[in-house]
């Protein structure tokens, strides 16, 4: 039969927030409840009877309460195929009563390892009875409803509120799969765990998915895997596509490295095309946008400071995509908020994660994110000009910039103002006479301003190209085994050059 009646449950939970209305109608439904321990002690304090494991399996709980429900007269109500005619003859040999729903959630690994608690502590943690209980019930979905974490909760209760205590075959395989979903995921955080840096194999999973209208191309189907929510909140506009989700995470990363400076952006394909820092956020618009008005269109914008009415006003002005701030007043938003499409999301945290990784041929990348961020005092002046403090300050500006830029990577600043980049290029001097013809196009000055490039400079020509544009301060990773020479051209012409030590391709 498809439809099967709960006639019993096994209840063992260790969160129990949102249960009571499930145990009210399985009982009202006449399910004859089965638990142990506090979900026991929970049901009993709702004046609904309960049948204690302890009392069926004829064991106590032992073991500091390690085992519990791993026995038999358990595991066997639960695998036990109802259809399969020498089942069930040996469970009523062994006495063995069918149980038809189990639920069940894991401790809280993960959330014990991010406290910081002691690897004793975390061992305790480390479920066996309740990942036993969902893999058997789940594999047994023919016969058994497996309710794996308090998410599935209020499924089971829609099932039971509209229909009672029966499940079609299809929603019992709903819910296993969801099961294995859980018990996968809870297995690749125990052994991250222990694998800790030893990356000797890759296991990564995420619960939640955000389904996407398709992937970077319409022929393509797409989804996001991750809570989105964690770290942004959407308050308006149109469902966000993958590329919109590309940007969004490029404009996140770079916005993180400007804290402290009231700083806008604008992105186009995951790269700057403006981005200035001022006092204001209405003057950091305004720069950012003089940088590349062209190319802000339908873009990505991103504000690391509240967005106020006279800076939305200033940002209605044009067509974009998405704007990402921490705040916006109420006033800003009615601005905003003219254009139904409109993507508007809060960032509610910078935090990203340590590694990221990506598929390539039949496997996956993996690396630690690059969270450098060079300082003043990590400089090394090269040469016999030293550079400004004003310059200083721009090239660790541009640096942060390029940074977060497709290598062949090369970015023009001045006054923490991007002036142009050249990005993608197959040539770091194509990169870099692109920008140098971009600024020129909006009509910027390149006298005074400084360049930063994602990597070492092989030979002088970009030096040269850069001096002769305007450029009078460089700053670079160094490392090349020809530094010397384009050293040799800044000596001989005053221009300033620092080296980081850390090179930024980006791909």
């Amino acid at each position: 039969m498809s439809t099967k009646r709960i006639k019993s449950a096994l209840v063992s939970v260790f969160h129990k927030d949102g249960l009571d209305e499930i145990i009210k109608l399985l009982h009202s439904e006449g399910v004859q409840l089965i638990s142990t321990g506090g979900t026991q002690q929970f049901i009993e304090s709702l004046g609904i009877p309960c049948t204690a494991v302890e009392s069926l399996t004829g064991y106590p709980s032992i073991l500091g309460g390690r085992v519990k429900t791993l026995h038999p007269k358990i595991f066997g109500g639960i695998l036990g195929r109802r259809e399969l005619e020498k089942d069930q003859q040996q469970m009523a040999e062994y006495e063995i009563p069918e149980i038809d729903l189990v639920i069940v959630d894991l401790y809280p690994f993960e959330q014990t390892v991010a406290s910081g608690a002691c690897e004793a502590d975390i061992i305790e943690k480390i479920d066996i009875g309740g990942i036993s209980l969902i893999r058997g019930a789940a594999k047994n979905f023919n016969d058994v409803v497996i309710v794996a974490s308090k998410r599935q909760y209020a499924p089971l209760h829609e099932i039971l509120k509209s229909k009672g205590a029966e499940t079609t075959l299809e929603e019992r395989r709903f819910f296993a799969r969801e099961a294995f979903a859980v018990s996968s995921s809870y297995d690749s955080a125990i052994f991250n765990y222990f694998d800790k840096d030893d990356r000797s194999a890759f296991r990564q999973a995420n619960d939640d998915q955000m389904s996407l209208r398709y992937g970077e191309n319409p022929h393509q189907k797409g989804a996001f895997y991750g809570n989105f929510n964690d770290m942004l909140e959407q308050i308006h506009g149109k469902e966000i596509s993958y590329n919109n989700l590309l940007d969004i995470n490029a404009a996140v990363e770079l916005i993180n490295d400007f804290a402290g400076e009231t700083t806008f952006a604008i992105l186009k394909h995951n790269n700057a095309c403006g981005l200035a820092s001022r006092p204001t956020l209405a003057e950091a618009w305004d720069a950012a946008l003089a940088g590349d008005p062209v190319s802000a269109f339908g873009g990505v914008l991103i504000a690391n400071a509240n967005v106020d009415k006279a800076t939305a006003e200033k940002v209605n002005e044009i067509f974009f995509e998405v704007i990402i701030a921490p705040s916006y007043d109420d006033d800003a938003l009615e601005v905003l908020k003219q254009k139904k499409n409109r993507i508007i999301l809060i960032q509610k945290s910078t935090e990203m994660p340590e590694k990221i990784f990506r598929s390539v041929l039949n496997g996956v990348l993996v690396q630690e994110r690059d969270s450098k961020v060079e300082t003043a005092e990590e400089l090394q002046v090269v040469t016999k000009a030293a550079p400004k403090e004003s310059e200083i300050e721009d090239m660790l500006f541009a640096n942060k910039i390029v940074k977060h830029s497709k290598s062949n990577a090369i970015v023009l600043a001045k006054d923490k103002q991007l002036i142009a980049s050249g990005v993608g290029q197959t040539s770091r001097v194509d990169s870099l006479r692109h920008a140098i013809e971009k600024a020129g196009n909006f009509g910027f000055s390149l006298e005074g301003s400084v360049m930063a490039s994602d990597a070492f400079f092989p030979f002088p020509d970009c030096v040269q190209i850069a001096h002769e544009a305007g450029v009078t301060a460089v700053v670079h990773p160094g490392g090349s085994i020809r530094d010397k020479e384009s050293v040799d051209y800044c000596d001989a012409n005053g221009v300033a050059m620092v080296t980081t030590g850390f090179r930024h391709f980006k791909h």
